[in-house]
């Protein structure tokens, strides 16, 4: 495991290299979970066979043992410093594939271009948080996906009670039996990758090391 230094406090990063990788996937957890998330676990596994390096990053709220994930800016902040120190060492030379589970994913999302990733995945995007019975309803985060310009691919429970967001000219929205858990059939989320992944490798050849 690595630990990185962030400007919110340590980040922990669980790094599976493969031989002669193609890409490097980076992935973060949801808001109230974390790495070892039965479908960031399939999708390793779908990674590693591709010849993706992945690399789970553990927010700094989390590390420090709190359950509430950190305000937006903190999380992308922690999230962008990892990246670099990843593209700078142990994922250096390689094309960013960024993602992650719900929370994760919307950290990706929000600064894919900064980071010129080359592709997003989102497991189980949280779209729009449900309302109680009688509140008026809650704002729509289909803005940070539709911000998104590379080839996206959201993985999203058919019962997901966040919604299912609509498909793009850049994303791809795969349903698989389930909810927001995504634990239902493993074996079709990993499908769906398994799928998508090498589509955007002809794009993820080898990048220039950054400067």
């Amino acid at each position: 495991m690595l630990e990185v230094d962030t400007s919110h406090g340590h980040a922990n990063v669980h790094l599976h290299a493969v031989d002669d990788p193609r890409a490097g996937l980076v992935l973060g957890h949801g808001a109230a979970g974390g790495v070892s998330s039965p479908d960031l676990v399939a999708t390793t596994d779908v990674a590693l066979s591709e010849r993706v390096s992945v690399a789970l990053v553990e927010q700094p709220y989390r590390g420090a043992g709190r359950r509430a994930p950190a305000p937006a800016r903190q999380l992308d902040a922690a999230w962008t410093a990892v990246v670099e120190h990843l593209l700078a060492g142990e994922l250096r030379g390689l094309p960013l594939v960024a993602g992650g589970r719900s929370l994760g994913g919307r950290v990706a999302c929000r600064t894919a271009e900064a980071l010129g990733a080359v592709a997003v995945l989102c497991l189980a995007f949280p779209l729009q948080p449900p309302s109680r019975s009688g509140a008026a309803p809650r704002p729509s985060r289909l803005t940070e996906l539709d911000a998104v310009k590379v080839p996206t691919l959201v993985v999203q429970g058919a019962s997901d009670p966040f919604g299912m967001p609509p498909a793009g000219p850049s994303r791809t929205v795969v349903q698989v039996p389930g909810n927001h858990s995504l634990r239902t059939d493993l074996d079709a989320v990993a499908a769906a990758v398994r799928e998508w992944l090498p589509r955007v490798m002809p794009q993820a050849a080898r990048a220039e090391p950054r400067h």
